[in-house]
């Protein structure tokens, strides 16, 4: 007899939660169907997701207008199986075991929708990726 599979968990980390991270969240959790499980977070959450980014990711078809910034907490990168950086540099906890990756990717803070696009369509691009390599079939 097998066990239940457990599903991939990826968490995103950027500094303010407000944008990149909240992109690649809102990606995984719409591109994978919910076969991943999917948390964000930042170092020093501001207070509301970034318009800019929110326009930019309705125009993709996905509504982020509900999400609100998290704060990064140990527990949460323990849980998660990939832990995506997103420009937080030494405030993202490091444990062993844990798969972490780097995206350097530009900062969508005080930039218009015009700006955020690229970043946003990188985002989207990696996470198909990632997910690829996870064996999780992108929609």
């Amino acid at each position: 007899m097998t066990g239940t599979p457990t599903r991939p968990s990826i968490m995103f980390v950027c500094v303010h939660n407000a944008g990149r991270s909240q992109m690649g969240a809102a990606y995984a959790t719409h591109l994978s169907s919910g076969a991943v499980e999917v948390r964000s977070a930042g170092s020093a959450p501001a207070d509301t997701i970034n318009p800019a980014v929110r326009e930019a990711m309705l125009e993709d078809g996905i509504d982020i207008s509900a999400e609100k910034p998290k704060i990064l907490t140990p527990e949460a990168v323990q849980a998660s199986d990939v832990v995506i950086t997103m420009g937080c540099g030494d405030t993202c906890p490091y444990y062993p075991g844990k798969r972490y990756l780097d995206w350097t990717l530009e900062d969508p803070a005080g930039r218009g929708v015009e700006a955020v696009r690229p970043i946003r369509d990188e985002i989207k691009r990696r996470v198909e990726a990632l997910l690829e390599e996870l064996g999780v079939r992108p929609e």
